[in-house]
This record gives C-alpha cells, structure tokens and sequence, in this order.
C-alpha cells in the first residue's frame, strides 16, 4: 500500500469528481461547492452518455468509450501536473481504469462507495461484491434491449418511484427531487464487460475507500469484501446513504480536503 502524499497547500490540489451510473457532473454540485469556495481547484466530468453528453447510452458497448471523456482530460493534463481522483459508485471502475492508465498523473484515487476491482468484474466473486444488491425491492430495473429482445440490455435505470430509498433516503427531499429529473439510463454493458489486466500499475498510486454505512445500494458487507481483496491505503467510514454528496456533504468534503495533512 502506497502512503498517500502530503500536499502544501489548497492550490496544490485539483479535485478530479467522476460520477456513477446515471448521473453525471450534477451530483457534485455541492462537493464542487464547498471546495471552490475553500480555494481547491475542481474539475466535474460527464463521462460518455451521462450528464448533458447527447450521446444515446444504449449505443455505448465498452468501459472504454464510456470513459473518453476522463481519458481525454487526462491525455490534456500537462506533464507535471497530478490530480486527486474521486469516484462515485460505478465511478469506481472509471478510477481504475485511469490508474492502469494514468498512474505518474493521479496523487491518490478516492473510492467514494464505489467499485474498487483490481481485475474489474472477472469473476463471480467480483460480482458478488461488486455488483449493487437491490434483489430485495424485487424486479425494479427498467431494461432497454436495442439490440433486440434476444440480446443483453443495453441498458438500465431503477425505477423512479425506488431511487429514492434505493439511492438517497437519508439525503434531502430536494437532491433526491432534483436527481429524479436528471438521471439517465446507464450503458450497461460498459460496466458488466469491464476487464483489467493486473499489472505494476495497479498498487503505484495511493487509494483511498471511504465506506457509507447506511448504504441501500452497495451494502456495506460488499465494500468491505472488496477492501479486504484490494486493500487500500486508508479507510474511512460515514454514516451515509449511497450518495453521501447529498447527506453528508461536509463530513465528505472534510474527508478529501484533509487527506494530506
């Protein structure tokens, strides 16, 4: 495990916030908030299909595609120049992803109750941690099969009126609201495909998992089981619904601004 840097002082800092499944740059709004207010450099992302990108997310077929947007970011980034990389939920594989990526330009990556796989979902057991356990709200994913109905769905959104206790039931009403109006369908396949080839890269930058306890979505039990197969540098624990950037905004942006000290 690698020790995470120590960082002098707020303009030394750029805040690199990556999205989960359906949202997009939006969800951040008051994590960007308070960091910008604080004297943080931040950069919020719509990856591919997400957000306001147009692009139609039943189109997108790999974890690649979906990622440009941060791979483009960081093919942008001057040389000498490295970021702090926070990720949300399915975010968690887009980290990953620039880690093998990307390493000599990521300080340390920040999984937010977020997919932390070292080979992606590779096996049954990644799945088992991994993927979200809704099973007991019963059949709630809203499919859609572009490729016709014989074929995998392209992809899936919970149903509207289970986003709420699924997602956000300890976050206010009005985030909750918001969020219910501006989530997309997520490209399905991009996430259920996701592969990585072990290698160095892997272990070079400093991760950090921050774990929501009160989490509906990702249980607790999971985030734990991939700590233990991938142990990060530090773990921190709030006392949080999946999205703690509605319910605990503060205690998270005290968690990543006090990361260095």
């Amino acid at each position: 495990m690698r020790e995470i840097p120590k960082l002098r002082k707020p303009d030394d800092h750029h805040f690199v916030l990556v999205h989960g499944v359906g949202h997009g740059a939006w969800c951040w709004y008051k994590i960007q908030y308070l960091m910008e207010a604080s004297g943080y450099k931040v950069t919020s992302l719509d990856l591919k299909g997400s957000g306001i990108d147009k692009t139609d997310p039943n189109t997108i077929s790999t974890l690649e595609e979906y990622n440009n947007p941060l791979t483009m970011f960081f093919s942008r980034l001057p040389e000498n120049e490295k970021v702090i990389l926070v990720g949300h939920s399915a975010g968690g594989l887009s980290l990953t992803d620039a880690i093998y990526k990307f390493a000599n330009k990521i300080h340390v990556a920040v999984y937010v109750a977020a997919n932390m796989l070292r080979y992606g979902f590779a096996t049954d057991q990644d799945f088992k941690d991994g993927d979200p356990d809704i099973s007991e709200y019963g059949d709630i994913s809203e499919l859609e099969y572009m490729l016709g109905p014989d074929k995998p769905p392209t992809s899936v959104i919970i149903e509207q009126q289970f986003q709420r206790n699924i997602l956000y039931h300890m976050s206010p009403m009005e985030d909750s609201t918001l969020a219910s109006i501006l989530l997309r369908p997520g490209p399905i396949r991009a996430f259920t495909f996701a592969r990585f080839v072990g290698g160095p890269e892997a272990d070079s930058v400093p991760r950090v998992y921050i774990k929501t306890m009160q989490d509906h979505c990702l249980k607790p039990q999971q985030q734990a089981a991939m700590i233990s197969r991938w142990p990060p540098s530090q773990i921190f624990e709030l006392d949080s619904d999946h999205s703690p950037f509605f319910s605990k905004p503060h205690e998270l942006f005290s968690f990543l601004v006090n990361l260095f000290v």
